[in-house]
């Protein structure tokens, strides 16, 4: 998982109070309360050419931060690695279900955004024999952890990455398949991270987004964790990404797979 600090949320005044406030008076208010009006709805939606906004949050969990109209969750910090290596994951998510429907080759170079205590990692790890497996954290406390693991489990062919919420440090055309659990909601800086990773991909590199799934009223997933199949497909696909399937072979979680372009 992708741990970064968040900066204080603003809050705004709805302009839809604001709007009534002025249609209650019959003259132009002074400039001095059009400017402090103008201000008051700033903070409210203020759009970038990056596709960010940034508005006061429709959700608690989420930081105030969105991407094409989706609020940006708040993520678990590194006291909370335990939750990824529960024991129950399996059963739950359907982990070794993914593992297969990954289709890995022996030589494959897989990097894992946003590995975390290195819970799928490590599992690659064997599958990939003559390949790679790039362990990307930004957490440095993570990074640690996952390299002392590798020492522990005597897993040679897992490297540890220390990755920045922009930039997850690959080098370029080098990546078979890029896996993201459960991280890519929680992303602080979607895009550029997406370009990145598709920079570090090969021609023809695919992507396996894992996310709880929206559309499903019963996953027990609070919302702004889950992510609809149309959403993420409308965000990847802007970015250059092909879409190629839905493998819905996961009891809870979307398996979405894009490829970068030959």
């Amino acid at each position: 998982m992708f741990i970064p600090l968040r900066p204080t949320l603003r809050t705004a005044l709805p302009g839809l109070l604001l709007a009534q406030l002025l249609a209650m008076s019959c003259t132009q208010p002074p400039v001095e309360s059009r400017a402090a009006a103008a201000a008051l709805r700033r903070p409210e939606s203020v759009p970038d050419t990056a596709g960010y906004q940034r508005r006061a949050p429709r959700d608690p969990n989420g930081i105030g931060k969105y991407y094409m109209g989706r609020q940006i969750a708040h993520v678990m910090g590194h006291e909370g690695a335990g939750w990824l290596e529960r024991a129950d994951r399996q059963q739950q998510e359907g982990t070794d279900v993914l593992l297969r429907e990954l289709q890995l080759k022996p030589d494959d170079v897989v990097a894992d955004i946003g590995a975390g205590t290195g819970y799928f990692s490590f599992r690659i790890s064997a599958l990939v024999p003559q390949g790679r497996v790039l362990a990307v954290d930004i957490q440095p406390e993570m990074v640690e952890a996952l390299s002392q693991k590798k020492t522990r489990l005597n897993a040679p062919n897992v490297e540890p990455v220390l990755g920045t919420t922009q930039n997850p440090n690959l080098p370029a055309g080098t990546v078979d398949l890029a896996l993201i659990v459960d991280a890519y909601h929680e992303f602080d800086h979607p895009r550029e991270m997406m370009r990145a990773i598709r920079q570090s991909l090969k021609p023809g590199g695919r992507v396996a987004l894992v996310e709880y799934r929206a559309e499903d009223q019963k996953v027990p997933i609070k919302r702004i964790h889950r992510m609809s199949e149309e959403q993420a497909r409308r965000e990847l696909t802007a970015l250059g990404f092909e879409f190629v399937r839905n493998n819905q072979a996961l009891p809870q979680q979307h398996l979405l797979i894009f490829r970068k372009p030959q």
